[in-house]
C-alpha cells in the first residue's frame, strides 16, 4: 500500500532535472535554518520557542528541528520524499499562517516560497534522479 504513494511518476528527463534542481537548492537552503535550530534545542534552550500547537515550547522546536533538518536531509536525497514533504508542508503553514499570521508579507514571505516549493515538488514527486525512483520503481 506505502509503495502506491511512494511510486515516482513518470517525468520527461527536463522534468525531472527541473525537480532535482527545485530539491537541491531548497533543501540545502532550509538546512541551515534546522541546524541552528538543532544547536539551540541540544543546548536546552527551548523556553522561548514558539508554541502554536500548545503542547510545550520544547515539544515544538524539537517538531520544528525534525521537519526543517532531518526531513531536509530527505527531500535532497529524494528519500521517501512525499512523507518528508507532508511534514514540511505542515511546518511551512504553522510558520506562515500561525507564526507569521498576522505579520505583513514581507515577514511571511520566505516561509511561503518554501510552501509553495514544496507543494509543487510533492504534486510531481521526487522525478527520476532520487533515491525513490530507484528504491520504488
Amino acid at each position: 500500500m506505502l509503495k502506491k504513494y511512494l511510486k515516482p511518476i513518470a517525468l520527461p528527463n527536463q522534468v525531472s532535472l527541473a525537480v532535482l534542481i527545485l530539491r537541491l537548492s531548497f533543501g540545502f537552503l532550509m538546512l541551515p535554518h534546522g541546524y541552528d535550530k538543532m544547536q539551540e534545542f541540544l543546548k536546552g534552550n527551548s523556553a522561548d520557542f514558539p508554541d502554536p500547537l500548545h503542547v510545550s515550547p520544547m515539544i515544538s522546536h524539537g517538531l520544528t528541528v525534525f521537519a526543517e533538518f532531518f526531513c531536509s536531509i530527505l527531500f535532497v536525497l529524494g528519500l521517501f520524499t512525499r512523507p518528508a514533504l507532508v511534514i514540511l508542508l505542515g511546518c511551512m503553514t504553522i510558520i506562515s499562517f500561525s507564526i507569521h499570521g498576522s505579520d505583513p508579507l514581507g515577514d511571511k514571505e520566505h516561509a511561503l516560497l518554501y510552501l509553495f516549493a514544496y507543494l509543487s515538488i510533492f504534486l510531481t514527486g521526487a522525478g527520476a534522479y532520487s533515491v525513490d525512483a530507484k528504491l520504488f520503481k
